[in-house]
């Protein structure tokens, strides 16, 4: 399993969804699987509020992903999952910490440097329909970056051709493979079922 972590506009769903066009290969947008299943985010956070969506998108990811060694499937988290607060909710704490030393983890960010990072993430967001404006996606990232930089997780830069972003990514499944000789390890098993969904 690769899972992708990182602020929106990094980079999650457009990698995974090329990475998953390899054969074999499975993604998971946490986000569009989150959609599938309670409808619209925004209209979600304004019934449930912020700690409610928190826990709802930690039992989707527990439900849908579970333990680590899910074989073929790479799975992108939303924006938010590793900075949810310790009080949110209490699974969350160990999941947490599961998922950032995990050697399938992989932190995707435009750049490692925060003014960047910022412009790139400020740039992506103002695209989508549901960008918040100028000031508020800046905010999120400039209070987001250091989180993400902390993590112990492998960190990859992504304001490059997607192409290439997936040539890294498919390095790290081949190592992965690698380390797993015997058709136990991450994405080893070709013929795996494909759910692939897309925003």
């Amino acid at each position: 399993m690769i899972q992708l972590v990182g602020p929106g506009g990094a980079g999650k769903s457009t990698a995974g969804a090329a990475l998953a066009q390899r054969p074999g290969v499975s993604f998971v947008d946490m986000d569009a699987e989150f959609v599938a299943s309670n409808g619209d985010i925004s209209a979600y956070l304004a019934t449930h509020g912020y700690d409610g969506y928190a826990e709802q998108n930690v039992d989707l990811y527990s439900a849908l992903v579970g333990e680590p060694g899910r074989p073929d499937v790479v799975v992108a988290l939303s924006s938010g999952f590793m900075t949810y607060g310790g009080d949110i909710y209490a699974g969350h704490v160990r999941l947490r910490r599961r998922i950032a030393s995990s050697e399938s983890t992989v932190v995707l960010l435009p750049s490692l440097d925060l003014e960047t990072c910022v412009a790139g993430i400020v740039r992506r967001q103002l695209r989508r329909p549901f960008a918040r404006g100028a000031e508020r996606e800046e905010y999120v990232i400039r209070k987001r970056f250091p989180i993400y930089v902390s993590l112990p997780a492998r960190k990859l830069e992504t304001m490059r051709p997607v192409d290439a972003v997936v040539a890294e990514l498919l390095t790290m499944v081949a190592a992965q493979q690698a380390a797993a000789p015997d058709g136990t390890g991450p994405l080893s098993r070709a013929r795996a079922r494909c759910i692939v969904t897309r925003r």
